[in-house]
């Protein structure tokens, strides 16, 4: 999981509990006004409580009695709140997840309420990066690629990306076992980062930790790292190239837009480089050829990408320009 998100979901699920403790708080001001026994009886078995640990010290010989007293207790402050109209359990907290108390944990273990809580901010942090809107496979379009052969491949663009979009939603969906890496390669406007989007969100629903990256915004961080006049930019900067470095799936997006410069090239390679030996899984989208990418990045990179990855080649016409002809946008 990713640290940050998590700490933005563990921050909300104390936001509930604080919220759940205040809740709590008012309901035994409001019971114990109007029917004063009823503090009685709370105080009795808080003080049943203490015992049974005493006596669980000393050999447990009078536990029997201690929990049929504890019983009869409970049975009485039922009575006393249903009479007086409140549900037999409004005082036992108003935790909005029993389970786990709204702690988030039980057992020690991630309770699915906090798990929740971190799928949100993750589909938050992807919407927001990525602008996604409808990008689901449910919505991707076939029918903006023409149907008949191109000239120089003699291949309709619509057969193309049937096979393309066929890929990315096997890798989706199969996620958990995949063992590719996926290049996405072609002009503008053809649905790179339209099924980048539908891999990250398919993906980060299966709970994996997905961070969506420009290659320019991931070379100002690369750029941002070296900082030395503000040491918590940097260390921002830091943080976040870590979770490149570290996620499930990274999606690294239009390369070859981003300012190169030698310390970028050589961030590039090794962000790349070292997934590729973590066996953490990439998605990259860029308009270059791969003879741009080696004149661009040098044959380290260029073999790595064209090796190692799967190469998803993108055909058509300019999408957007297609929607805006057809009164689609």
């Amino acid at each position: 999981m990713d640290g940050k998100l998590l700490a933005i979901a563990r921050e909300e699920k104390e936001d509930i509990r604080r919220q759940a403790i205040r809740t709590d708080r008012q309901r035994r001001q409001e019971v114990y006004a109007k029917v004063p026994e009823l503090r009685q009886v709370d105080g009795q078995l808080a003080a049943l409580v203490g015992r049974t640990a005493a006596s669980a010290v000393s050999g447990g010989r009078d536990l029997d009695a201690i929990r049929r007293q504890s019983l009869e207790l409970q049975a009485k402050r039922a009575e006393l709140l249903v009479e007086n109209g409140w549900p037999m359990d409004w005082l036992d907290g108003a935790w909005s997840c029993p389970k786990c108390r709204d702690t988030g944990y039980v057992d020690g273990r991630m309770c699915s309420c906090l798990k929740a809580l971190y799928d949100k901010a993750q589909t938050r942090e992807l919407s927001a990066l990525m602008k996604l809107g409808s990008e689901s496979f449910g919505t991707f379009d076939l029918g903006l690629y023409d149907d008949r052969p191109d000239p120089a491949s003699g291949i309709a663009p619509r057969s193309q990306m049937e096979t393309v979009f066929g890929v990315c939603c096997d890798y989706a969906l199969g996620f958990s076992k995949s063992r590719l890496d996926l290049l996405f390669r072609g002009g503008t406007g053809l649905g790179k980062t339209f099924l980048a989007a539908c891999i990250a969100r398919e993906v980060a629903c299966q709970g994996f930790s997905v961070v969506y990256e420009t290659a320019a915004d991931a070379a100002r961080t690369f750029e941002r790292e070296r900082s030395f006049r503000d040491e918590q930019d940097a260390a921002e900067a830091r943080e976040q190239a870590r979770r490149m470095a570290g996620c499930d799936l990274l999606i690294l997006d239009d390369l070859g837009t981003e300012t190169l410069t030698d310390p970028i090239r050589s961030a590039l390679y090794e962000l790349i480089n070292g997934r590729l030996c973590a066996r953490r899984r990439t998605v990259i989208t860029t308009n270059l050829t791969a003879a741009q990418v080696a004149r661009r990045y040098g044959p380290q990179l260029a073999s790595r990408l064209e090796g190692e990855y799967q190469t998803l080649t993108f055909a058509g016409s300019d999408i957007r320009i297609l929607k805006k002809e057809r009164g689609l946008e």
